[in-house]
């Protein structure tokens, strides 16, 4: 059993209460927003480049405990040193102990992609065997099948994948995608990602699903072109990155991106516009994919 402690606070005195609240017994302590489910709730993204946005106005601290802390003297004690001068109003509730593989295995089920592709936990059972069944569980890297970027890449993949071709998969994080390349029918398949951790992972799913893919971390230098290139990043990264990933591109191939917003299509479109012209291909809740093709120069 612990105690879950739930703080009111604003968006100047979140992150220091959340900070004083682990120095003074929290075992874990997350922030989000207060109006989330109502009509004041507010999305915030952020990614690498941009200014970070604060936090909400009305922000929600939670706070887990041992049941055998001083909440009043934790509480009394954080709120001082994070400037406060009292503690913020607050509920607590009683966390039982639970099965926390079993209740986090129980959030994940099946997700169809079309009927030719599924995503399927390793604890469940493929609803449609005679579809390609790749085997993702949840874990350090991005990558489920469940974010809409992702579906949206997947959907482009079962389309544009043919025997043999070569893909790139730049930032691959779980490996999601080059693997849903090679069981496509693609011939090399490449992953390239930032983090170490991701590339490992990639390669166990890879080998969890039979499949074989070329994986590097995106320090190391990348040569050669490919027929079908993709990259479900970020906008800013998408953007930074635009020189190198057209580049990728073979002459005649195909490149699609996402990761973007609806309302950021038009920054991605502009980058890549010297380079390879893309167009809207698809929307799903909020978010975008772009696919153009690189001409072939006579």
């Amino acid at each position: 059993m612990w105690i879950s402690v739930i703080l009111q606070a604003d968006a100047t005195r979140a992150e220091a209460l959340s900070e004083a609240l682990m120095e003074h017994g929290a075992l874990s302590v997350s922030i989000d927003d207060a109006d989330a489910g109502t009509d004041a709730e507010k999305p915030q993204f952020g990614e690498p480049g941009m200014h970070p946005a604060s936090l909400w106005d009305h922000s929600r601290v939670v706070a887990l405990f041992d049941t055998d802390t001083d909440l009043a003297e934790a509480l009394a004690t954080a709120s001082a040193a994070a400037g406060l001068d009292a503690v913020p109003p607050f509920t607590i509730e009683e966390v039982a102990e639970q099965n926390w593989v079993q209740l986090t295995q129980s959030q994940f089920d099946p997700i169809r992609i079309t009927d030719r592709l599924w995503i399927v936990p390793s604890w469940h059972e493929a609803p449609a065997p005679d579809a390609i069944n790749l085997i993702l569980d949840p874990g350090m890297a991005f990558g489920t099948g469940s974010h809409p970027t992702t579906r949206l890449c997947l959907e482009w993949l079962t389309d544009v994948i043919e025997p043999g071709v070569t893909v790139l998969d730049y930032g691959c994080g779980s490996g999601i995608l080059a693997i849903a390349a090679a069981r496509l029918g693609a011939g090399e398949v490449t992953g390239v990602d930032i983090d170490e951790k991701a590339v490992e992972t990639a390669a166990f799913n890879a080998e969890t699903n039979g499949v074989k893919l070329h994986l590097q971390v995106s320090s190391k230098p990348l040569d050669g072109t490919f027929q079908r290139v993709v990259a479900n990043i970020l906008t800013n990264p998408l953007k930074m990155l635009a020189p190198l990933l057209a580049a990728r591109v073979a002459p005649g191939g195909r490149l699609a991106l996402s990761g973007v917003l609806e309302a950021q299509a038009d920054e991605v479109i502009e980058a890549y516009a010297p380079f390879i012209a893309l167009t809207v291909g698809a929307t799903h809740d909020g978010w975008v994919r772009l696919e153009g093709e690189r001409p072939v120069t006579p």
